[in-house]
């Protein structure tokens, strides 16, 4: 963001780690700005900060609020099976993702849409609801929408996007398929799920999951066949569709496989290589 703004000539950056100092407070209110968007900032804003500007701080947060308030929700969309998720401008105060919203828009999730898909779609989407309420804030045409009238219209109930623990990288193959499925699309890009093959930390990109065509096997067994496909717990298939290895390019799962023979019968699983 800061090399965007200097592309774009804005004089003065200032990059600080925390807004809690009464200095950089004061800093703040000295801009005397009419009004703070704020996106993706990962920190809670100081009562200070959100009383500066005259007309309110506004965030874009991705999701369809009240749903998913919190740290990691795009991850948590797909990784819960969400049909779809948003964006939603909403006027900041103390609480977590707690103020009233303004504009929304949606986007569908498929069955292997990947957070970092949603999270191209979103930012697209987010920057044009972000300039629509700004040119209405400023016409003194822009309403809001207390949350709790938001959920009882919507019928959508609290939850809370936790943020994501490297703990919940490794691939557990004795899950349900559709699980592991959505988890694996959920971290891709980042922080990336991922399993051992042939010993090799691999991480995997893109998956769906599949009913297995074959008899009874093993959770983590590599399938037979051109596409690389995994027995899950349940006893339904993950095909991998997109995997990297460790400072290589993104390939296909069937490309992947073709370069690595033997792989019929293999356990994957997930201990430390």
């Amino acid at each position: 963001m800061a090399r965007a703004a200097q592309g774009l000539g804005i004089a003065e950056i200032r990059t600080p780690l925390s807004l809690k100092g009464e200095d950089e407070q004061h800093r703040f209110a000295r801009l005397d700005a009419d009004v703070a968007v704020v996106v993706a900032y990962g920190l809670i804003l100081p009562q200070p900060i959100l009383d500066a500007p005259r007309l309110g701080a506004f965030n874009g947060h991705a999701s369809l609020l009240p749903r998913w308030r919190g740290a990691a929700p795009i991850q948590r969309a797909v990784e819960a099976g969400d049909a779809e998720t948003g964006v939603m401008v909403m006027r900041m105060e103390a609480g977590l993702d707690t103020g009233p919203v303004a504009l929304e828009g949606s986007v569908p999730i498929g069955p292997a849409t990947t957070g970092g898909d949603l999270h191209d779609a979103l930012a697209a989407l987010g920057a044009g609801l972000m300039v629509e309420a700004l040119a209405r804030l400023e016409a003194g045409d822009l309403s809001l929408e207390p949350q709790d009238a938001l959920a009882e219209r919507t019928g959508r109930a609290v939850t809370y996007a936790r943020k994501i623990d490297k703990s919940e990288t490794p691939v557990d193959w004795t899950g349900a398929a559709d699980a592991i499925a959505r988890r694996i699309n959920a971290f891709s890009p980042f922080p990336g799920a991922w399993t051992l093959i042939g010993g090799e930390r691999v991480k995997l990109l893109r998956a769906e999951a599949g009913s297995a065509s074959r008899g009874e096997g093993e959770p983590g067994t590599v399938e037979s066949g051109e596409a690389l496909e995994v027995r899950a717990g349940d006893g339904g298939i993950v095909r991998l569709l997109q995997v990297q290895r460790a400072g290589g390019k993104p390939v296909s799962g069937e490309s992947f496989r073709r370069g690595a023979s033997g792989l019929a019968g293999t356990r994957l699983h997930s201990g430390e290589a």
